[in-house]
């Protein structure tokens, strides 16, 4: 009876909308073409899906981003915890800064990064054309390579503060008693991080990993800000593809596809991360 209202609430929004979407996908469903009505089609969405040239391209775009982004943000993040841990002066001060990246909504900062990124009045052609650098402006976000590097960019740098947030709980977890009797040991820093640090912190940033890699998969207002997939479709995310199956193109039995796919590879690397990284003990 007490866990009932969790359920109850978990079927309505949680359930039924996954169940729903599946339902869906085994559907033709244009919101264009009503009169078609929503002919049960089977497993030809899906066929349909591995046939489009577009969504392997989106689906490999999305792999490399998460790929280069968490590897980036993991390493930032855990320098910028193990400074934050330390005790100096105005230390809250320094953490809050570390935290601002953060708690800027992302569409903000994909529009601020864009100006910077501008080809005419941006700040980083007009920084490296005052000191000589280069001889002509750089357009940033119309080269499809300089494109995928800035959205990497963007999200390395909004990012790596959540991670260093995370990593920072787990840092003040671990009692410096250990630390001491390392250094009687014998132990020096580096020792002491590769060997008591880092496998005291496996669990917090197995944690990190998969909360940060779903949400990399699911990288969808970046891009809209930054570049709208330009340019060509180069830096389209598989979800803003189905974005525009689904709510430009009213494709929404194809759509539908294209997010169960999704949630499987979601379900697939979270696995994949527990499995090998978590250590119940």
């Amino acid at each position: 009876m007490l866990i009932t209202p969790s359920v109850i609430f978990l079927l309505l929004f949680t359930l039924y909308p996954i169940a729903r979407v599946f339902w869906m996908s085994l559907h033709q469903i244009s919101v264009t073409q009503p009169w078609l009505g929503t002919p049960f089609v089977g497993l030809d969405n899906y066929k349909e899906v591995f046939q489009d040239t577009r969504f392997w391209h989106s689906t490999w775009f999305t792999l490399a981003f998460a790929l280069i982004t968490v590897v980036f943000e993991i390493v930032i993040g855990l320098f910028l915890a193990i400074i934050a841990n330390k005790t100096f002066p105005f230390r809250g001060l320094v953490r809050a800064a570390i935290l601002f990246p953060w708690v800027l909504p992302t569409v903000t900062n994909a529009l601020t990064w864009r100006w910077m990124f501008n080809s005419d009045y941006g700040l980083f052609n007009g920084m490296l054309m005052e000191f000589g650098w280069i001889d002509k402006p750089i357009n940033w976000l119309g080269d499809s390579n300089l494109a995928f590097v800035a959205v990497c960019t963007v999200a390395i740098w909004k990012t790596s503060s959540f991670m260093a947030i995370i990593i920072l709980g787990g840092l003040q977890s671990i009692p410096n008693d250990i630390y001491e009797a390392a250094n009687i040991d014998g132990a020096n820093r580096l020792q002491s991080f590769f060997l008591l640090t880092l496998p005291l912190l496996r669990n917090v940033i197995m944690v990190a990993l998969v909360l940060r890699t779903m949400h990399a998969l699911q990288a969808f207002d970046l891009m809209f800000g930054l570049t709208q997939g330009g340019p060509g479709n180069t830096t389209e995310s598989l979800p803003m593809y189905i974005h525009n199956i689904a709510f430009i193109d009213m494709e929404w039995g194809y759509g539908s596809a294209l997010g169960v796919i999704l949630f499987i590879l979601i379900f697939a690397i979270s696995a994949i991360y527990v499995k090998f990284l978590y250590d119940p003990d």
